[in-house]
């Protein structure tokens, strides 16, 4: 059911985006008197699932959903129409427009991207706001989660001061800051540490296939449930207990409750629970491996904040508020993409390893629904539809706003055969990174 549900959220988002991508370049073609052929969502070899025509256009829906296209006259594009490329130039055809106009038509997918992902900004922060845990808030320190963080030094109880002398604002700072190495700040029990990142940690992350973060909020240890056959299934515990004592320690958090194990391992032993304000005394056992042998509940960012366990930042905004503080989402998020997408032409960084298709996007969605998720999602892909689309490669929009650059400088078009040779060139290098990307997702697990 987790599956489905975040296919489809893919769907339903790349609908949207390619939808909207694709009227971009159909409404500076229209604005223009240029002629569109054809107006699909999703791709269509040998057959559509439904089309009509209304005017000059064909409107359908294609079977294969890896985008969507429009077909312009007079314009080499994926269809590869030479045939009317070798008939006269009509002036309804976009080879017969000013390079301008030819340019505005071509961006017109990446703009209606970029305000779509500003749209989408504005309206999550003016409905939802922003709920933000400070990292001055983690008082007792941050939780490591994975041998990762450890082997770079980290341990649980450090406070992170800055990372390469850039102060950490919020928790969710820290990943997304860590992955461009360098150095790190910590306080260790009141002493000021400098820690060495590696330049490797995207490739690390990859290669151990965290979804989480290798650093968290400390958190108690609240009881989910049991794993089939534990050896305290008969016991006392009830789903929501607190575990605040293990024999003759206090257990504040979830790791001290682990570590607790080490020190009374294959025995039985007297533990205190606190369940609705009151604290109850039961018997639990401990296997050879120092396990009780109980699944522990994750808590979200709401409930921590439902418990108090941390002080967080809620922002609320107005409808104008809103707008400048979506400006400012849509510039950072697009600014951390550009520079992530930075590192995986840096092989030592080892970000190559995380490149994904269809299966990785779609395990960015929740496994649940919810709508502040699916738009902050949706709205990130935009970003990410735009930028790869002015990439200057043939085939993609950026290809023909390279060319028509290029033309707009030497006064000179490139030539139909050059133009074609670029056209099938980009096409097979962007289906060699599909296959490539894809092939990974199967190799990781993702589908």
């Amino acid at each position: 059911m987790e599956i489905f549900i975040k296919v489809v959220q893919l769907l339903l988002s790349l609908s949207i985006l390619v939808l909207l991508h694709e009227l971009g370049h159909f409404l500076f073609a229209r604005l223009f008197n240029t002629r569109v052929e054809k107006f699909y969502l999703f791709f269509n070899p040998w057959f559509s699932i439904f089309k009509f025509k209304r005017g000059d256009t064909t409107y359908g829906l294609g079977w294969l959903p890896l985008g969507g296209y429009v077909k312009i006259s007079g314009m080499i594009d994926e269809s590869m129409d030479k045939e009317s490329m070798n008939q006269p130039p009509q002036p309804w055809e976009f080879r017969s427009k000013p390079t301008w106009q030819r340019l505005l038509i071509m961006v017109g997918g990446v703009l209606v991207n970029l305000l779509l992902a500003f749209f989408i900004y504005w309206m999550i922060l003016f409905t939802w706001g922003e709920t933000r845990l400070p990292n001055s808030s983690l008082t007792s320190g941050i939780w490591v989660t994975d041998s990762l963080a450890y082997d770079m030094g980290l341990r649980t109880g450090d406070k992170v001061l800055n990372i390469n002398e850039r102060e950490v604002s919020y928790y969710t700072d820290i990943l997304p800051q860590m992955a461009f190495g360098g150095t790190m700040l910590i306080d260790r029990q009141g002493e000021e540490l400098e820690l060495e990142l590696p330049v490797d940690i995207v490739g690390q992350l990859v290669e151990r296939r965290l979804r989480g973060m290798p650093v968290a909020p400390r958190i108690p240890f609240i009881f989910a449930g049991f794993p089939d056959g534990s050896i305290n299934e008969e016991s006392d515990l009830e789903a929501g207990d607190r575990i605040t004592r293990v024999g003759e320690l206090d257990i504040e958090w979830f790791d001290q409750f682990e570590a607790a194990g080490n020190t009374y391992s294959d025995t039985t032993v007297e533990v205190e629970v606190l369940r609705n304000g009151e604290t109850h005394s039961m018997m639990l056992h401990l296997d050879e491996n120092g396990k009780f042998q109980v699944w522990p509940a994750m808590l979200s960012f709401s409930e921590m904040q439902r418990m108090e366990l941390y002080e967080f930042k809620q922002i609320e905004y107005g409808l104008f508020a809103a707008f400048p503080a979506g400006v400012k989402k849509t510039i950072d998020q697009l600014t951390f993409y550009v520079r992530q997408m930075g590192l995986i032409f840096k092989p030592e960084t080892g970000a190559y390893k995380g490149l994904g298709g269809f299966g990785t996007i779609a395990n960015l969605f929740p496994a649940t629904w919810n709508w502040e998720a699916f738009w902050s999602m949706t709205a990130l892909l935009s970003l990410i539809l735009a930028f790869m689309n002015i990439l200057p490669i043939p085939a993609l929009d950026g290809g023909h706003v390279l060319f028509l650059m290029y033309e707009m400088v030497t006064g000179r078009k490139p030539g139909d055969k050059f133009m074609e040779y670029a056209q099938v060139t980009g096409m097979i290098l962007l289906f060699g990174l599909l296959i490539i990307a894809n092939g990974n997702d199967i190799i990781r697990g993702c589908f």
